[in-house]
């Protein structure tokens, strides 16, 4: 790749937030305090969550660097940071989340594989940059195209990562070309994120953010751009990522009997108290972040302040001072919402917090039933302990 440093490089760290909880050095993988996410409805970069399958690459000679795409088309192009920002700059409001997101809590049911996140591998995220529809038309693909001329079906995006799991190859992802072509899926080809450039823990110099997929997709560091039949046979697409019953363990799985996971389900969490949070008596703010994939909105937050046992509503919000609304234009459907209600807590008790998204999909009760080995999409209730009687720690 024109650009690219040498892998020596990789080693220099970028500058980090103290306050980050780091759960892996290399591959470098951290995550805010909970507290931090509902301080702003964007999360800024410093407390976005870093997730990385490899050493973190550097891009230092921009006027070089360009993204190749190439496969079932008649006119293979390379792109330069010009051409792509010649295109119409777009800035779409979306939450990310890594498919591990909430993996501890799962991993005290039976042990699973993976980075141990807590509650915070989420950020919302404004992304600037090009349309992928608009990065394709450039290379004859038209908008609303679910195939290509040459039998194209899906759009793999290739890194300048490089990760043991592909043997020292490069980080893979594809997505369907029927949603890569559709301008309304607002994916895009980043460049800014939060109006800034992209810094090198979150892909600079170009990244793709698919909006409403799990965070896997959206694959940073992007070197080049495939059109191909089949959707990408890469690692993390078709040996990893995949959902399994609680039934399947590492000795009779068979990864080709599941689909890799695209969209991700409703979620919720409790970001104003720890896991165990000893307070005063009386009243209790209980304050945290809900999202859904696939752009649906949320209908409804319940916290419960009995173990689930009588519910109250959370108000809803995104920007200050605006009337939230699932699924209404001025909404930004790709974004979580964060979410507050004050309860009484006379005394010690479970604090759970659920869910409803705009298709009336709802959190699972327990997180035993979607128990899965490799520890992705724990969306079970959100489970917080309160200890009354003693000063606030």
């Amino acid at each position: 790749m024109p650009g690219l440093k040498g892998p020596s490089d990789y080693l220099q760290e970028p500058p980090r937030h103290p306050s980050l909880k780091i759960n892996a050095k290399q591959p470098f993988n951290a995550e805010p305090p909970r507290s931090a996410l509902i301080a702003s409805y964007v999360t800024p970069v410093d407390f976005f969550y870093k997730r990385n399958h490899g050493p973190i690459p550097v891009v230092d000679d921009i006027e070089r660097y360009f993204v190749l795409i190439r496969g079932l088309i008649d006119n293979p192009r390379e792109l330069f940071m010009r051409d792509i920002k010649m295109l119409p700059k777009y800035n779409v409001t979306a939450t990310l989340q890594c498919a591990g997101n909430r993996r501890t809590a799962m991993s005290k049911v039976k042990t699973v594989k993976g980075v141990g996140w807590d509650v915070s591998a989420i950020g919302n995220g404004v992304w600037g940059g090009a349309k992928l529809a608009d990065v394709l038309e450039l290379v004859g693909i038209s908008k609303l195209t679910s195939t290509t001329k040459s039998g194209g079906k899906h759009v793999e995006f290739v890194s300048i990562d490089k990760c043991k799991e592909e043997n020292g190859g490069p980080y893979k992802a594809s997505i369907p070309l029927s949603r890569a072509t559709n301008p309304d899926a607002d994916v895009v080809i980043a460049y800014e994120m939060n109006g800034e450039p992209l810094n090198r823990d979150h892909g600079y110099p170009l990244r793709v953010v698919v909006p409403g997929f799990i965070g896997a997709r959206s694959v940073k560091w992007l070197d080049c751009i495939n059109i191909i039949a089949e959707e990408s046979q890469g690692f993390f697409m078709q040996k990893d990522y995949k959902m399994f019953p609680p039934s399947v363990n590492w000795d009779n799985i068979d990864w080709s009997t599941s689909r890799p996971q695209m969209d991700f389900p409703v979620q919720s969490a409790i970001c104003s108290l720890e896991d165990v949070t000893a307070i005063k008596p009386g009243k209790v703010k209980v304050s945290g972040y809900a999202a859904s994939g696939g752009g649906r909105g949320i209908d409804r937050v319940d916290v419960s302040v009995d173990g689930g046992k009588t519910w109250v509503e959370a108000s809803r919000y995104q920007k200050p001072g605006a009337k939230y609304i699932s699924d209404d234009m001025n909404s930004d459907k790709w974004a979580w919402v964060l979410f507050d209600v004050t309860v009484d807590a006379p005394q010690s008790t479970e604090i759970v917090v659920k869910a409803v998204d705009s298709a009336a999909n709802i959190q699972p009760e327990n997180v035993q039933e979607i128990w899965n080995l490799r520890g992705i999409l724990n969306t079970s209730w959100h489970r917080v302990q309160v200890r009354v009687g003693h000063s606030n720690m």
